[in-house]
């Protein structure tokens, strides 16, 4: 797939830190990408991805040449609820690039690991706020199927 008609993007898989990890560089353009939906993340942001990494969650970037377009988090878990589950935990295309094919390529990519894996779906949960990826999901296929609810605890 291209971006607005220049380079291929290319879908990588991220390592726990290694051999397969990122190079420096794409990994501080991954942070920069992946704190456009999660500004909270930790100042140190590599240790961070690196213990949720060790949890067992998988991390693709979206390239184009050498810049991060797009990242994405993902897991697979069984529950009681829906059985094996793939579960996005994030996704994020740079603001820069939205609307060019980026999340359509992940999520292609998600979705082709997800059957592989032997889920039946890809599930996400998305902020009530975020109006315009609600209408990137409905394009790709996703409905809403519950609420989803949270208790702050002091």
């Amino acid at each position: 797939m291209r971006v607005a008609g220049a380079e291929a993007i290319r879908i990588v898989r991220v390592e726990a830190p290694g051999p397969g990890a990122l190079p420096r560089g794409l990994l501080s353009s991954a942070e920069a990408v992946h704190r456009q939906l999660r500004p909270h993340l930790d100042t140190d942001y590599a240790s961070q991805m690196a213990r949720i990494l060790a949890g067992g969650a998988g991390m693709i970037v979206a390239l184009a040449g050498d810049r991060v377009l797009g990242v994405a988090v993902f897991r697979v878990f069984e529950n009681t609820h829906a059985g094996r589950r793939f579960y996005v935990d994030d996704l994020v295309t740079d603001g820069d690039a939205r609307s060019t094919g980026v999340g359509a390529a992940m999520m292609r990519w998600l979705e082709e690991q997800a059957r592989a894996r032997g889920c039946s779906s890809v599930e996400l949960e998305s902020g009530s706020q975020r109006t315009r990826a609600h209408r990137f999901y409905f394009r790709e296929g996703f409905l809403i199927t519950g609420f989803g609810f949270k208790k702050a605890l002091q």
